[in-house]
């Protein structure tokens, strides 16, 4: 299945039935007076966060959705059907975005979770409503009302504990692999990773965690070179980043200024996303003579200037990857356990998800804007090619 995180779309509510204007019409009851029924309500347009479905791709194909629309009202005061409401699934993690508003309509971060995102008409009034005693034969109805209706984007970020950082053939899928069940695919050569994949790091039968594994960062990602750029938003609900770095890269580059690269195509992309907490993950270090690890792990720490938690691995030979599980659990537990205690905690966190959202989405609405801009001007440039007039000059077909 093609792995789709965004898509655009249209949804309509139904309208309400409209009221019925009627009169009772039996044999042997004179005068019989209104009878008109009311309409129904329309139906409603809602999203549901499902765990069935893990990519946005239907919406690609399909992009107008309505629900039904209620029925008029009848005679002998006979309600009209109410109109199905319709509900569409989509992943956990789903962020909803009006677009002609540009503001974000609701997150669905649990399975089963709802979210109404259209209401439906209102019914009509039967002229059964109007009758009194100065008024025995009303002709006045109420019709039902339009439903709503909205433009809505569509923003899939998975849901990990834990993301992992680093540029092509760092060593991520095979660290995940190393961690959890998951099995991303691993080879010799960059970018074997094109979509995210999640992982469950299991430590004990009740103790786990999610971490995601996204395509590989490149120099220039900020401005729209390679895949990172498109999957780091992917990275704004994780709680801790993991930064893997080669230490024993095979083109024999700098360790420390390729971690320095992630480090500023993360700063350039969100500042914010910048500010949560980042651990250094040396891998590939049985790669290095067992004599010279130490000193080459401790001299890119040197060039990185770096104070946070730094560990040194081998994913591939799953050395020191335990003590990364452990590590990471113990402190999500500790975060869970803070938050437990201390209600603020978890506002300050919504607060700083929101921004690090807000800067992603600025930051690729203006990427995609760069490169509508840019084919615009191709295609300028290619028109202007076509109505190249050749002057005087002949132009001979010969055949050999």
């Amino acid at each position: 299945m093609k792995f789709v995180d965004e898509a655009t779309i249209r949804v309509e509510a139904g309208k309400g039935g409209n009221g019925c204007l009627s009169f009772r019409r039996e044999k042997f009851i004179p005068k019989g007076g209104p009878d008109g029924g009311d309409g129904g309500e329309g139906g409603s347009v809602y999203l549901e966060a499902s765990e069935s479905t893990n990519t946005l791709v239907d919406y690609r194909y399909v992009r107008h959705y309505k629900a039904q629309n209620g029925e008029p009202g009848k005679g002998r005061e006979m309600y009209g059907k109410k109109g199905e409401d319709l509900v569409l699934k989509v992943p956990v993690g789903t962020t909803v975005i009006d677009v002609d508003l540009d503001e974000v309509v609701g997150d669905l971060t649990q399975a089963g979770q709802r979210l109404l995102i259209a209401q439906g008409g209102r019914k009509g009034l039967g002229n059964v409503h109007f009758k009194s005693s100065v008024n025995r034969a009303p002709r006045k109805t109420v019709p039902g009302s339009e439903g709503e209706f909205r433009n809505l984007r569509l923003e899939l970020k998975v849901i990990a504990d834990v993301g992992l950082l680093g540029l092509p053939n760092a060593g991520k899928s095979t660290f995940i692999r190393s961690l959890s069940a998951a099995k991303p695919k691993v080879a010799d050569y960059p970018f074997t990773t094109l979509v995210p994949n999640l992982g469950v790091v299991r430590i004990e039968t009740d103790r786990s965690f999610v971490i995601a594994d996204i395509p590989g960062i490149i120099e220039g990602a900020s401005e729209g070179a390679g895949l990172g750029i498109r999957f780091l938003k992917h990275l704004v609900r994780t709680r801790v980043l993991l930064h893997l770095v080669d230490v024993a890269p095979w083109d024999e580059t700098d360790p420390a200024e390729s971690a320095q690269v992630i480090m500023d195509e993360l700063q350039k992309f969100s500042p914010k996303l910048a500010e949560r907490e980042r651990w250094l993950v040396l891998n590939k270090v049985d790669m290095l003579p067992e004599e010279e690890r130490d000193a080459r792990c401790d001299a890119i720490l040197e060039k990185l200037n770096w104070q946070g938690p730094v560990f040194k691995v081998s994913a591939l030979q799953k050395q020191g990857t335990d003590a990364i599980a452990y590590a990471l659990m113990e402190h999500l537990e500790a975060q869970a356990a803070a938050e437990a205690e201390n209600p603020e905690l978890i506002e300050a966190a919504d607060i700083h998800r929101a921004q690090v959202e807000q800067e992603a989405r600025e930051r690729i609405e203006m990427l995609q804007q760069a490169r509508r801009q840019a084919r615009a001007a191709s295609k300028a440039a290619d028109e202007d090619d076509d109505d190249w007039d050749d002057g005087d000059v002949e132009v001979v077909w010969t055949h050999e």
